[in-house]
């Protein structure tokens, strides 16, 4: 393991790999596209490919290192993500972390009941108002599937919650390409047109793909529409190891980053220059025990130190658990994968919040990885070293032995340190004071304060117009 600077937190970036192992992986990926080849199935984008020199059979097409090296050098190395109001919010590159909840869980546990039952339209709503209130949480996703709307509908439904309900960007999942149409139009209708949203995007798509060797048709078309329109766009392999990849790290790693490069070809021959973000999420070995996909496992980091070689943002996956509810597995899951995933330099970090390996989501567990976050920046913050933080003259003025609670020094610095809102450091009979509530109990009670106290910056009323047309036109062609 290799230590490097971590610019901008002031504290250590870890790669897994070395300058050796790094180039056998990337000459891998080369051999899979250019050798072995990769299935593609959509025409226009084997169009693109064989204009551009790979070679095309069908729809198996080998694609020539050079392709992928005149793509390495044509994308921008930093891709920026803005708030509502146009100002840049999450610039990201090489050591810039930000966090962010994950979409579509089918469940959801009620921090009002503690029960788990299936989402609605609503819990979309306040989840959205919450990430808006929540200062350490950079972006927002639609963190569930709501079942009380047509679920061929549910993503456009969803994105009109999210741009109503928080001024952050939006990492977007459309389930066809329709819904991602859908969604750029609101996100249009919000900033003020096309050029506007090209720009100072708002909202980028994750695209979920087979896997790095099969490219599906409606994966394939969200990258193309938004590379056309020049937008950034999240192109994400996402395999199990053991099942749709090697077992081994290595050849699954090498697998999804080969798809990865495929997507980047795509996306800098439909439009040279567009946007793209790396995938740097680790493909998930499938526990041969209980045939689950588990989300906290230690292997990781592996395809983010290959990703990050090539100097593309990219997107990773840290803060969910494989525990079925908030408990101490779930806390120290979501820790070790968020620390985890700092160290190794993510950009994009997503799926706070998640439980039950991604199908149950909780905002008393987002709320709580949130002060996660907080602590996490506390670690990396750098520390001051002069002549005023050594404290010379104050250690002389104490003397051997002497006391430092009442000096005008520690009046003057005390709250240059960390304190958590959240987690409990009081004393045994303060807490029993304040109720003994555990952890869980204050994380519910901070989420229901928050969306009673927090109303986020409504949508001018001709913009909220715009986007309920949107839905309502896209129910009447269904």
């Amino acid at each position: 393991m290799t230590w490097k600077s971590l610019d901008t937190m002031g504290g250590a970036h870890l790669t897994r790999l070395s300058d050796e192992q790094f180039e056998k992986i990337h000459a891998a990926c080369l051999e899979i596209l250019g050798r072995i080849g990769v299935r593609v199935d959509l025409p226009e984008a084997l169009d693109l490919l064989k204009k551009g020199g790979a070679q095309v059979d069908g729809n198996l097409v080998r694609v020539p290192h050079q392709m992928v090296e005149s793509a390495l050098l044509s994308a921008p190395k930093k891709v920026t993500l803005h708030n509502r109001h146009g100002e840049p919010s999450m610039p990201l590159e090489v050591n810039r972390c930000f966090f962010g909840p994950g979409s579509d869980c089918l469940t959801i546990i009620d921090h009002r009941t503690d029960q788990r039952r299936k989402p609605v339209l609503q819990d979309v709503v306040e989840g959205s108002r919450l990430c808006d209130a929540l200062p350490n949480i950079d972006f927002v996703m639609s963190m569930v599937l709501p079942s009380d709307v047509d679920a061929t509908l549910a993503d456009t439904y969803q994105m009109e919650a999210m741009l109503s309900n928080t001024v952050k960007p939006i990492l977007y999942v459309s389930y066809e390409s329709q819904g991602l149409v859908n969604a750029v139009e609101m996100a249009e209708a919000v900033v003020g047109g096309a050029d506007a949203l090209r720009e100072k995007p708002i909202l980028t798509c994750y695209i979920n793909v087979v896997s790095g060797a099969v490219h599906n048709t409606e994966s394939l078309r969200k990258l193309l529409y938004l590379s056309g329109k020049g937008l950034p766009s999240l192109y994400i392999p996402g395999s199990n190891a053991g099942v749709t990849s090697p077992m081994t790290q290595a050849g699954a790693v090498a697998l999804d980053t080969a798809g990865a490069l495929l997507g980047l070809v795509l996306a800098q021959l439909k439009q040279e220059g567009a946007p793209y973000i790396m995938s740097a999420m680790d493909p998930a070995a499938l526990d041969m025990r209980t045939m689950v996909s588990p989300y906290a496992y230690p292997e990781r980091g592996f395809i983010r130190s290959v990703s990050q070689r090539y100097g593309l943002p990219t997107l990773s996956l840290a803060g969910g658990t494989d525990s079925k509810v908030v408990d101490a597995q779930a806390a120290a899951e979501a820790a070790l994968t968020m620390l985890a995933d700092v160290f190794m330099g993510g950009n994009l970090i997503h799926d706070l919040g998640y439980l039950e390996s991604g199908l149950t989501y909780s905002f008393a567990q987002l709320v709580i990885c949130e002060q996660m976050v907080d602590w996490i920046k506390g670690f990396f913050r750098e520390i001051e070293v002069s002549d005023l933080t050594l404290a010379l003259d104050e250690i002389e003025r104490a003397g051997p032995g002497g006391m430092y609670l009442n000096s005008r020094h520690t009046q003057k610095h005390f709250k240059q340190t960390w304190y958590p809102d959240l987690f409990e450091r009081g004393s045994y009979t303060d807490w029993e004071k304040k109720g003994s509530q555990t952890l869980l109990e204050r994380a519910s009670a901070r989420v229901d304060k928050l969306l009673a106290e927090h109303q986020p910056e409504p949508l001018p009323e001709e913009v909220r117009v715009k986007l309920r047309k949107i839905v309502e036109r896209t129910g009447e062609k269904k």
